[in-house]
């Protein structure tokens, strides 16, 4: 029997998961959506000829029987009512980033499914799926190249648009990277620093851009991140793992190289989407086969309270220039 989706939010991932989850992924019927305009999710049920109810809100949606498990895909802050909600319903639910806008939304959330007693939430953290990254964990659990010691990751986006502000740095892009280095690594940052170096003629006004994040982690491993939302050239992801006996480097996406017009040349995506295409799918798919199995797995709301900690400090550091401590309590025994 396919699992019977609901989805909340109809925006451009909410269409592109809700497509994912018809077309290209096994078990699954999308059943129900809803979207803060209504119109619009109507349009993407006729777009994709889904035979799904338009429901008047996310609540409704939840609530509903029909429905046996959730899609967030919503704005941001509307994302912890939306899975406290699917908690008390005692129902399933994949939210992508953020899980909350705050550590102590995030919190909330922690505190309502171990209430609960069941793992029921998968946060929408794509790139522990992503074939490079495993691959390169692979090496690093392996031993082949000894304990980390330092990391150089790069973040880079060719443009971004007027509404994108300094702390969205940290809060929309820097984000995956403090979930999957701690992921990649095992384990957690103690502080953070946020320098900026010589503003970039090609970025708005109100932004500073780029900047770097230097974090530390409990055993020492010291992490620089380039945050680069303006670079022009591409979309580009970057992570170097530097060990005691050699260096790991996350591999680069294939595509064809080119011998043409008296150059040697490989092509550099330039949209995101583009990127982490097949992880997402990869993600989505396990959300999928977990609820079905009766266990969800995952990036879990730990994880995702986890990196809001860490996002606040980095916020914290912006301002101050300072190196900033970030105060992660201990994993609770639910979490493992």
């Amino acid at each position: 029997m396919s699992l019977k989706l609901g989805v909340i939010g109809t925006g451009a991932i909410g269409r592109d998961h809700i497509r994912r989850c018809t077309q290209t992924l096994l078990n699954s019927q999308v059943v129900a959506v809803t979207d803060i305009d209504l119109e619009q999710a109507a349009k993407v049920v006729a777009e994709l000829k889904l035979d799904a109810e338009v429901y008047p809100d996310g609540q409704a949606l939840i609530n509903s029987p029909q429905v046996e498990a959730v899609l967030v895909t919503s704005w941001g802050p509307s994302h912890e009512a939306f899975v406290l909600a699917a908690i008390s319903a005692g129902k399933p639910v994949f939210c992508e980033k953020p899980l909350a806008v705050t550590a102590a939304g995030c919190r909330h959330i922690v505190d309502a499914e171990m209430a609960y007693g069941k793992r029921l939430v998968q946060v929408g953290f794509m790139r522990p799926y992503d074939e490079g990254y495993r691959a390169l964990k692979a090496i690093v659990d392996s031993g082949q190249i000894g304990e980390p010691l330092m990391l150089h990751c790069a973040h880079r986006n060719p443009t971004v648009g007027e509404h994108y502000k300094t702390d969205m740095a940290i809060t929309d892009t820097l984000i995956h990277e403090l979930d999957v280095l701690r992921w990649l690594l095992n384990d957690d940052y103690v502080s953070v620093q946020v320098v900026f170096p010589r503003k970039s003629s090609k970025a708005q006004a109100h932004l500073r851009d780029p900047q770097i994040v230097l974090l530390e982690t409990a055993r020492g491993t010291r992490i620089d991140v380039e945050v680069f939302v303006n670079c022009q050239y591409g979309y580009d992801i970057q992570c170097e793992v530097v060990g005691e006996t050699g260096i790991g480097k996350l591999p680069e996406p294939s595509q064809v190289q080119l011998r043409s017009g008296a150059k040697l040349s490989n092509a550099i995506l330039m949209d995101w989407k583009d990127r982490f295409i097949k992880a997402y799918d990869v993600e989505l798919q396990a959300f999928i086969d977990g609820v079905r199995a009766g266990q969800v797995a995952g990036p879990s709301a730990w994880d995702g309270f986890a990196a809001a900690v860490a996002a606040d400090a980095c916020i914290e550091a912006q301002g101050s220039g300072q190196i900033v401590p970030v105060s992660l309590p201990p994993r609770p025994a639910f979490y493992g």
